[in-house]
């Protein structure tokens, strides 16, 4: 296959890869837990993942897309210990912040991958996971690029193909106009049907903490599997 013909059949990205420096603290717990937590998305990896023998239980399991610095995703493991938290994201002071806030907090349920989300979803198996978040994803606010958007029809499609009956997809912004475009796609997906995103309550992320002092509006979308 040549060159062109490589780049044609690349996935879009739905996020910009990024690295920045670790602290100290980031990269102790990294080095210390990384073996025992952390998983390495590699591209073009279509192994099944076990996910009973990455956790060591058979517990429910929750993906969390783009964590962040993970703040909320280790609030809610620690308040939920009978479920289990695998996080993806590409921002290693996040990872970094997760694994330490995870080793603090004495966080057993807590697993960590760096990579494309897409691909891990690809690796795990229909109908085995109990919710997935999508909290606050980059908004590609630039009309050329709105392609690049993780709520898309093919990646719900498949979001909601890994859920378990009655799986939870929970989506959230601050960017009105990616709100709207969320829930057009959402609504449209046949395999899935609208609940109420109140009175659910979760943790307030970073970035959510940002749109609101930015006087952006936050919208929760939550979906069950049909």
């Amino acid at each position: 296959m040549s060159d062109t013909e490589t780049a044609a059949h690349r996935p879009i990205r739905t996020f910009h890869p990024r690295r920045g420096r670790m602290s100290a603290r980031h990269a102790d717990a990294h080095a210390e837990l990384w073996p025992r937590f952390g998983l390495t998305i590699t591209d073009g990896d279509r192994s099944p993942l076990d996910l009973t023998a990455l956790f060591g239980r058979g517990a429910p399991v929750v993906l969390e897309i783009g964590f962040g610095m993970g703040n909320a995703t280790a609030a809610m493991a620690a308040a939920e210990a009978d479920r289990d938290f695998l996080g993806v994201e590409v921002h290693t002071p996040g990872i970094g912040n997760l694994l330490a806030l995870a080793g603090e907090l004495g966080l057993t349920n807590v697993r960590v991958a760096h990579g494309d989300a897409m691909q891990l979803v690809h690796r795990i198996a229909p109908g085995t996971l109990d919710a997935v978040h999508v909290f606050f994803p980059d908004p590609w606010p630039k009309a050329r690029h709105h392609k690049r958007r993780l709520i898309q029809p093919g990646n719900v499609a498949l979001l909601r193909e890994r859920l378990r009956p009655a799986g939870i997809l929970h989506c959230a912004t601050d960017w009105p106009d990616y709100a709207v475009a969320m829930a057009e796609t959402l609504d449209a997906d046949p395999g899935l049907r609208r609940v109420p995103a109140t009175p659910h309550r979760r943790p307030a992320t970073k970035f959510e903490q940002r749109g609101k002092a930015a006087g952006r509006p936050i919208t929760d979308l939550r979906y069950a599997k049909a």
